[in-house]
């Protein structure tokens, strides 16, 4: 079932992951975007799947819940899997099949895609959404995009949004299982006919999911404005956030996987490894 997706979720709890501050998590996330991208070699991947470990154990997330985090990109990952393979001319032809012909290159490919973007959901999702509220994460957005005030931009505003996005994902999610439920229990077949009866099995789902997420946006916006919201401006905060040691040790560990990912890449083609 689709709520068992747990992308966008927080789960409460004391780490030191939960602890740290949610901007030097954000920064963190990016510099783990980074060593996803730069990783290039089965070594790399290797490491960064240890770290995701590391994280997952740290962090105390239960290894099903990073699991069900995935649901939402299986689609992304089998898809890519298999552009690369079928699209890849290079390497050695493994399988032939009428114009359908698969090597070595694009196996080597596409494993490598999959594992990319599957590192990159659950770290970030790790560092972010599991275990950062929503309230940290609109502070630590805001407080990153600061700067930007003196350019003239809205910076709460902007952050306020993304959190708000962020956490209505599960809401959004269990809305539409509700609906798909409801309209399976009238005789609606969403798993059987071609991709066009398919594609049209979808409209009773979007429709009433497009008007209750605009009924819920109308009503979290008169709850503001009645508890008169009024953005960033003479707003103050509950706990002011605070850098502190573990947070610095934090970023100079994701440093240093950064700078160890891209010297297994250096270091796989130098001696000629399998990439």
């Amino acid at each position: 079932m689709i709520n068992d997706i747990t992308l966008g979720q927080y789960f409460p709890g004391d780490s030191v992951i939960h602890r740290a501050d949610p901007r030097m998590k954000l920064i963190i996330a990016f510099i783990m975007i980074g060593a996803v991208f730069a990783a290039s070699s089965l070594i790399s991947f290797a490491f960064l799947a240890l770290v995701v470990v590391l994280l997952i154990f740290i962090s105390k997330i239960s290894p099903l819940v990073v699991l069900k985090g995935m649901k939402p990109v299986l689609f992304i990952l089998f898809f890519t899997a298999f552009i690369q393979v079928f699209l890849t001319r290079t390497g050695t032809l493994i399988a032939e099949w009428w114009i359908f012909k698969i090597y070595s290159d694009g196996l080597m490919m596409a494993f490598k895609m999959m594992c990319r973007i599957a590192l990159l959901v659950a770290s970030t999702s790790l560092l972010l959404s599991y275990t950062t509220s929503p309230i940290a994460l609109t502070d630590g957005i805001e407080g990153l995009l600061s700067p930007l005030k003196k350019l003239g931009l809205n910076t709460h505003d902007f952050a306020m949004m993304m959190s708000i996005a962020m956490r209505f994902i599960p809401t959004i999610i269990e809305e539409t299982d509700k609906i798909m439920s409801a309209q399976k229990a009238r005789g609606t077949d969403f798993s059987s006919g071609g991709l066009i009866k398919r594609a049209k099995a979808m409209i009773p789902i979007f429709v009433p999911l497009l008007a209750s997420e605009i009924r819920r946006a109308d009503e979290l916006s008169c709850a503001m404005i009645c508890r008169c919201y009024r953005g960033g401006e003479g707003r103050t905060k509950l706990k002011e956030l605070k850098i502190t040691s573990n947070d610095v040790i934090l970023l100079l560990v994701c440093i240093g996987i950064l700078a160890l990912v891209i010297t297994a890449n250096i270091l796989t083609t130098h001696f000629g490894l399998p990439i």
